[in-house]
């Protein structure tokens, strides 16, 4: 096994069924070692089951599974290298919080002794040096995870999988619980496998997003590339706020792609293969409102407003339909039942199919 190997994870045209119903549909699937992957979707969409192939808790129907380049499609889950972070945290009650985290070194036949300093190590590395000998039930919920972390990393693994880790917490303590999450992730160098159904968090911590849609992959890529760059109303939609506006594309060529969107024609400094009709995809930041004038070729009315401090959020209405605005000028806000000029950037609008 070559060291660019260790850690990395392949699926090879994994299909996974619960009797009639198909979970996952031939699913290719690479993820190179030190990376954070995250498996982004809705519910039910095969982002918890590919994570569950990966440690060996489902065996797959039909396809192969490879961790580190060994084929591991039908090892139990006792011997792959992978360690799991839960949801609901898993911690023993009636032990302390070392002992909790040395667990699995024990199991794995450790000497307590060497365990429990190497729990305590990990717990240094999660922010709780000196908590060792406390009960799960004397740590918040934020503590708790991060010691549930710990637990899954001193065991070194080659693959770190992380099932919505953070959605017992509250907004604050999960913004704050996923940036050592991404820490620890970074400093060790770990593959890790982040499930989460919230957009925003997986932003946040990884090196490259996988969109699951319906048992199967609908878009992968940089978090960069899915916010600016997506490939249908779907991913444009999960993927940060947009509006989705309907349009003509009048013609296409190597000058751009000029569009009809409501009364205006645009010309897009992009190429095309979409034809007929098609929606614009418009991020609520990239829009300009003004006071309207008969110069304006897209006019709406402010119907709702909202101060939100270092920001005002709008919606508006028009002929095109309902938009949703993000402004940063908060000095002088706009009123319901306003009429304004709507004004966008040639260069922020991206063209996606109609369906």
């Amino acid at each position: 096994m070559s060291q660019f190997e260790k850690g990395s994870v392949h699926f090879d045209a994994v299909v996974k069924k619960y009797g009639a119903v198909t979970a996952l549909k031939q699913l290719d699937l690479s993820i190179e070692p030190g990376q954070l992957v995250t498996l982004l979707g809705p519910s039910g969409c095969g982002k918890t089951t590919t994570l569950r192939l990966i440690a060996g808790l489902e065996g797959a129907t039909d396809g192969k599974i490879f961790i580190g380049g060994e084929d591991v499609t039908h090892l139990s889950a006792t011997y792959r290298k992978v360690s799991m972070v839960f949801q609901s945290y898993a911690l023993f009650p009636h032990m302390t919080v070392a002992e909790n985290v040395a667990y699995g070194l024990t199991v794995k036949s450790m000497p307590k002794k060497q365990a429990i300093e190497k729990a305590e190590q990990g717990l240094e590395m999660v922010g709780l040096a000196g908590f060792g000998e406390r009960l799960p039930s004397e740590l918040s919920g934020g503590q708790q995870q991060r010691v549930a972390v710990a637990r899954a990393v001193v065991l070194e693994p080659e693959v770190l999988l992380l099932d919505e880790p953070l959605s017992n917490l509250d907004a604050k303590l999960r913004r704050h619980v996923r940036e050592q999450i991404r820490k620890i992730q970074q400093e060790l160098q770990l593959t890790a496998v982040y499930v989460t159904h919230d957009q925003e968090e997986a932003m946040a911590v990884s090196d490259r997003i996988i969109v699951m849609k319906n048992a199967e992959i609908a878009q992968e890529g940089t978090p960069h590339d899915l916010y600016e760059s997506p490939n249908s109303a779907f991913i444009a939609d999960f993927i940060g706020d947009s509006n989705l506006v309907e349009c003509d594309i009048l013609k296409s060529g190597s000058d751009g792609t000029e569009i009809q969107l409501g009364a205006q024609q645009l010309m897009l400094p992009v190429q095309t293969d979409l034809k007929g009709q098609a929606k614009a995809v418009l991020r609520p930041h990239h829009i300009n409102l003004h006071p309207a004038t008969e110069k304006d070729a897209l006019i709406g009315e402010v119907t709702y407003a909202a101060y939100l401090g270092n920001e005002m959020q709008y919606t508006v209405e028009g002929a095109f339909g309902e938009l949703f605005v993000i402004a940063q000028s908060i000095g002088q806000p706009i009123k319901v039942g306003q009429s304004v000029g709507i004004g966008m950037s040639i260069d922020d609008l991206r063209l996606v199919p109609m369906d």
